[in-house]
């Protein structure tokens, strides 16, 4: 992996960013493109957006009326990307993420915000570079099984980040 240049940007107000979550994205930008053997230089972007706005994003793209955690708007196809004209880097695409979803989706798994958007943004990731879990099978297994490494690589792999409490 040559160079890779996320640019993130926070669109919504509900949820307050935590400290590190940027770096933690670009460290798994970066994981998913080392495990991918990723070549040349890669820009991705990455928005936080509320439910309302990704609902709407859900909406107008996959005809889907609801809010979803995570939508991904490849550039490429079959590995061919578009180019940065002034910096020559391939443009992977566009990650939204909904952050509401994500806080919603932490507690639901009890585990930490970071870990969830770290999920979201590798399953994510594995997506602009042209995974495909929609008709399960094989695909669907491939799929999990490289977010899995790559969570476990960063630290954040399932096993540690699950508290189980005797009440």
């Amino acid at each position: 992996m040559e160079s890779l240049k996320v640019m993130i940007s926070n669109k919504q107000k509900e949820v307050k960013i935590p400290t590190g979550m940027r770096l933690l994205i670009r460290r798994c930008c970066n994981a998913v493109l080392v495990l991918e053997k990723f070549e040349g230089i890669a820009e991705v972007s990455v928005s936080f957006v509320n439910n309302e706005q990704i609902r709407q994003l859900n909406r107008e793209y996959r005809h889907k009326d609801a809010p979803t955690d995570v939508l991904s708007f490849p550039l490429g196809e079959n590995g061919v990307y578009d180019i940065n004209q002034e910096t020559g880097a391939q443009q992977l695409g566009d990650v939204v993420i909904s952050m509401e979803k994500a806080v919603e989706q932490a507690n639901l798994y009890g585990h930490s915000l970071q870990r969830e958007v770290g999920f979201l943004t590798v399953h994510s990731m594995l997506h602009l570079l042209g995974y495909d879990h929609e008709g399960g099978g094989i695909q669907a297994v491939h799929m999990r099984e490289k977010e899995e490494t790559v969570m476990a690589r960063l630290g954040l792999q399932r096993d540690a980040s699950y508290v189980f409490v005797d009440e």
